[in-house]
């Protein structure tokens, strides 16, 4: 049958698109289905055209500060209209690039709403029509959209989400960021390195609070002195559109609130996983709210239907979903993949300065009851960071002390999200200190704060 296949896979995003691809290479014949745009939310409107938005704002700032590098420029502006068609150019690069991987790799692509139908039956409708296909195996990929404010949905003019804020009509004047995890502190980053004043409103104790408390406090203090407003263990009790900005009343520390008019909002509070009006219901397939529940080979409750990336548990990180769409794809073709280890999963946020970790935080392995050496690096006792004007951040390592093994790094500071896959290899091959600090690492470069904090840890460090 024409349209008969091995796998079928719902969503073409980071896990989607390299699930297929994945399966092509297996000799499963493949269709693909996606009802916006090949690549998904992270290459047309999440990870990549962001960091094309965070790489000008980053060389404005430097432009902006040509004279500690003994350098000269003159009426530095920035044109936000060029600055987001670059970005626009990037994303649509890389959608052409996912294209041509379907092509190349002889996959189906159906464009058109999915939705299962029972037991190895999905439809796809476009324009009112619908198409059924069939196939032995399944992955659902949807991923996730943004949540709003329940009190207040964004509106595209004046209360934004992630997608408005990376097309934005205007420049904001006055910014406020509701929710300080990656998506909220990398645009607040951006908005403020492009001259916008921004405020920070975070409810729970810290800013960035899934990563290292000291990291936590490292980027606040680092984000103030750029001028940013933060505001920790703050609520928003009210939002609303005045026509001509958005008036907003904050709740603080000590329960009063007060209210604060601002030109723009981004609401950055969590996602929301498109899990509706695709046929759940129909296989009786689990979810935790709203969720869909997998094991390690990312088999839901149905047999022979698969999900991965954010429609599932978290972290919600494309590489996790890509990463996922490779396990499964290999268990369904009959293979043994290793099962996805969270703890393997490094975590990046492109603010200014970057924020990279991987394992355990320090809090959350002394919970765990770990006895632990900890160690920690700054970037002031590098001299490639001094060379590069980069001064500021630190490298931390959390070992158990028992046994030596590599329980956890956080970093904050230039290029980390580049440096942090050293020790996410180390994890996996379930490194030691002693294995970490018999390496060698070249020299002039970043990565030495790597060895020193593992040096660090142990009393050893050379350079501070």
């Amino acid at each position: 049958m024409a349209n008969s296949y091995d796998l079928i896979v719902l969503g073409s995003g980071p896990g989607g698109y390299v699930a297929a691809i994945r399966a092509a290479q297996l000799g499963l014949k493949t269709a693909i289905v996606e009802r916006e745009n090949l690549g998904g939310i992270c290459l047309n409107w999440g990870c990549i055209p962001t960091k094309a938005l965070l790489r000008s704002a980053e060389i404005f700032h430097f432009m902006q500060h040509a004279r500690d590098y003994g350098l000269a420029a003159e009426k530095i502006s920035a044109d936000l209209e060029a600055v987001v068609k670059r970005s626009r150019g990037v994303a649509k690069q890389l959608n052409q690039g996912v294209t041509h991987l379907m092509k190349k790799n002889k996959i189906a692509v159906y464009m058109g709403d999915g939705k299962l139908m029972g037991k190895g039956k999905l439809s796809v409708t476009k324009d009112g029509k619908t198409e059924e296909l069939t196939a032995k195996d399944i992955i659902i990929a949807t991923g996730a959209r943004a949540r709003d404010l329940p009190f207040a949905p964004a509106d595209g003019k004046r209360i934004w989400t992630y997608r408005t804020a990376m097309t934005p009509p205007e420049m904001p004047k006055k910014l406020l960021v509701i929710g300080s995890g990656a998506i909220g502190i990398e645009f607040a980053s951006f908005y403020n390195d492009m001259g916008c004043d921004v405020t920070v409103v975070e409810m729970m104790d810290r800013i960035v609070p899934v990563e290292d408390a000291e990291v936590s406090a490292f980027l606040e203090k680092s984000l103030k002195k750029q001028g940013m407003t933060i505001h920790i263990s703050a609520g928003l009790e009210k939002l609303e559109n005045t026509g001509k900005g958005v008036k907003a009343a904050i709740k603080g520390k000590d329960g009063k609130a007060t209210s604060t008019e601002f030109t723009h909002a981004i609401v950055a509070i969590g996602i929301v996983p498109n899990t509706e009006d695709i046929g759940l219901e129909a296989l009786g397939i689990k979810t935790d709210r709203g969720h869909i529940v997998t094991n390690g080979m990312c088999q839901t409750s149905a047999a022979n239907i698969y999900a991965i990336g954010d429609v599932t548990q978290p972290p919600w990180l494309a590489h996790k979903a890509s990463h996922e769409g490779v396990i499964a794809v290999e268990a369904i073709a009959g293979g043994h993949p290793h099962e996805m280890d969270p703890l393997n999963i490094p975590g990046c946020t492109y603010c200014h300065p970057q924020i990279a970790s991987v394992g355990l935080t320090e809090a959350k392995a002394k919970e765990a009851g770990y006895e632990l050496k900890v160690g920690n690096f700054p970037f002031i006792g590098n001299g490639k960071a001094i060379a590069l004007g980069e001064a500021e951040g630190f490298i931390k390592t959390v070992f158990d002390a028992k046994t030596g093994e590599l329980l956890g790094a956080h970093m904050i500071g230039a290029e980390v999200t580049e440096l942090i896959q050293g020790y996410t290899v180390g994890k996996t091959l379930e490194t030691t200190e002693e294995e970490l600090g018999n390496t060698v690492f070249p020299h002039p470069t970043l990565s030495e704060m790597m060895h020193e904090s593992v040096l660090s840890a142990y009393g050893k460090a050379l350079h501070i």
